[in-house]
């Protein structure tokens, strides 16, 4: 099979060249490599020069953008870039973050992972952070859902999700729709991802804000907006994350935000979520 590799990169100079050579060494290369440098101030592009040098499936696209960074639209729409200037020839499309260390072995194994099942649409490893000289698990989601860090994607699967939406939540939207047309979600533990810079870490006021907006625009509802954001305030130690999330909720709701899925796909949300809360519950 083969897999191409997108990476949208803004000032990660400090990381890329780590994150390249976790590649380069993998067991099973990827078949193209495209970073994406979005309006980058400092060395990225000139490291990822020296990469293209040693490396004839490596290649680098430069991208202008607004340099606020905000959760979501802006680094999906550098992997927009990246992606256009791909061919259809992939059997596996992946969006990797700029500041990760892949173990050698990590695409093989996810590679083995589409193989073996058919109808696995997307596969995922496990983001660990480093704390007092540990790496341990970044510990912000449930262990079925793959970290928008590094995500592959079977390309039936991915066409039919519609590619990544550019907006906070793409990447928990992009599995639900992947439920939602009957593809498996796969995450493998023994697949443990170095995470050299935590999530969130540059994210201001107005972007925790996003958070609430991205349940709404989910199709979530209220309710479940309410669990979700106490759920993610308290993983992240910050209690007060739950104000701003509803916050951003209400004025999404109040403007009439469109949602990032249709109204069937949206009722379907409602209910995989209720489901699974429900399991949780009384399992």
């Amino acid at each position: 099979m083969k897999y191409y590799i997108i990476i949208p990169a803004h000032n990660e100079a400090d990381f890329i060249a780590l994150t390249l050579e976790s590649l380069v060494s993998q067991t099973v290369a990827p078949s193209k490599l495209v970073v994406v440098n979005d309006n980058s101030t400092d060395e990225t592009a000139a490291i990822v020069e020296d990469f293209i040098e040693k490396y004839d499936y490596i290649s680098l696209v430069n991208k202008t953008s607004e340099a606020i960074h905000l959760p979501g639209s802006k680094v999906i729409q550098a992997f927009h870039k990246g992606y256009e200037t791909i061919d259809s020839e992939y059997d596996i499309i992946v969006k990797l973050d700029a500041d990760l260390i892949l173990p050698t072995n990590y695409f093989e194994t996810i590679l083995n992972h589409f193989k073996k099942d058919n109808s696995i649409g997307m596969v995922g490893g496990f983001a660990f952070i480093e704390k007092n000289g540990d790496w341990i698990l970044e510990n912000l989601t449930d262990k079925d859902h793959i970290r928008g860090a590094f995500k592959a994607y079977r390309k039936e699967c991915f066409l039919q999700i519609g590619n990544l939406k550019p907006a906070m939540g793409w990447d928990t939207v992009d599995e639900l729709l992947c439920k939602f047309h009957g593809w498996k979600v796969v995450t493998d533990a023994t697949l443990k991802v170095k995470h050299l810079k935590p999530t969130g870490a540059n994210y201001n006021k107005t972007a925790r804000y996003k958070q609430g907006e991205a349940f709404y625009a989910l199709g979530y509802g209220f309710f479940i907006t309410s669990i979700a954001s106490f759920k993610l305030a308290f993983l992240k130690g910050k209690p007060l994350l739950f104000f701003d999330y509803l916050q951003g909720y209400w004025k999404a709701k109040t403007n009439q935000n469109p949602l990032l899925v249709t109204t069937e796909q949206a009722k379907f949300i409602r209910n995989y979520r209720w489901k699974k809360m429900k399991e949780k519950l009384f399992n």
